[in-house]
């Protein structure tokens, strides 16, 4: 049985990491380079460092800090915001990415999956997708972008669908509703996705205790983990989670 992933998650505003509720109310959290390898100390399997302001702000990600938060890592490492062309995909990995991570730029076109796929290999190529509930319509999710901020009026599944289809070698999936809530993961909408493609599918979006990342692997059948407040913030340490998943049979890379 494949081993279930935990990754810690980086959300950074010009060159610092920060976290809110719900894309909102950011606080700081620290400088990137130190906090991932804190957590990479602490167990976590991969690192996720997404510049939440590059796309809405129309700029380019900030090369400099995935340089030197690269420099402290000696485990997987994915980078996202701002990544709107080949080209951009190309510096980020220069500057010391193992994956990119594409969003809004995907959603307005889905080739530029393919295309870096198609240079890099789709092991490197993490569709993120940001999933709103539509009230009064149970089950179904909005698609939104900019950092949460633009509505698309797609259906977050068939979006899924798509980005596999063109090529994505993972799918991270953000429930904006629980997002830095620590209220648990969307469970429903991490087994819908996960039940509709055959490629790994990273739950995001509400972790607040091990039962909360045990919930999402067995219910939701995540393939993955990812949280951030409840690592930034000393409530939950990555190794005593790990030992609670493995307590718990959920089979997770050891020792740690």
């Amino acid at each position: 049985m494949l081993t279930k992933r935990i990754i810690a998650c980086l959300d950074v505003d010009q060159g610092r990491v920060v976290k809110g509720v719900q894309f909102v109310n950011l606080r700081d959290a620290g400088d990137p380079s130190e906090c991932a390898a804190a957590h990479a100390r602490d167990g976590a399997d991969e690192i996720v460092l997404l510049d939440i302001t590059a796309t809405s702000s129309k700029r380019n990600t900030m090369l400099d800090v995935v340089s030197r938060t690269a420099r402290s890592l000696f485990i997987p490492f994915t980078v996202g915001g701002g990544i709107r062309e080949l080209s951009d995909a190309e510096a980020v990995f220069e500057a010391g990415a193992d994956k990119i991570a594409i969003n809004s730029a995907a959603v307005k076109d889905p080739t530029l999956i393919r295309r870096i796929a198609a240079r890099f290999g789709s092991q490197a190529v993490v569709v993120a997708v940001d999933a709103r509930r539509i009230k009064g319509r149970p089950g179904t999710f909005e698609v939104f972008v900019a950092g949460g901020r633009t509505p698309t009026g797609r259906d977050a599944l068939q979006w899924v669908k798509e980005a596999a289809d063109c090529g994505a070698g993972e799918i991270l999936l953000t429930s904006m509703d629980r997002d830095g809530t620590q209220a648990g993961f969307d469970c429903e909408l991490v087994r819908m996705a996960s039940d509709a493609v055959s490629i790994p599918v990273i739950a995001s979006g509400g972790a607040g205790s091990a039962e909360h990342f045990i919930a999402v692997f067995e219910e939701g059948r995540a393939d993955a983990a990812l949280a951030a407040s409840i690592f930034h913030f000393g409530i939950e340490n990555i190794g005593q989670l790990k030992r609670e998943l493995q307590a718990a049979n959920v089979p997770v890379r050891w020792p740690c």
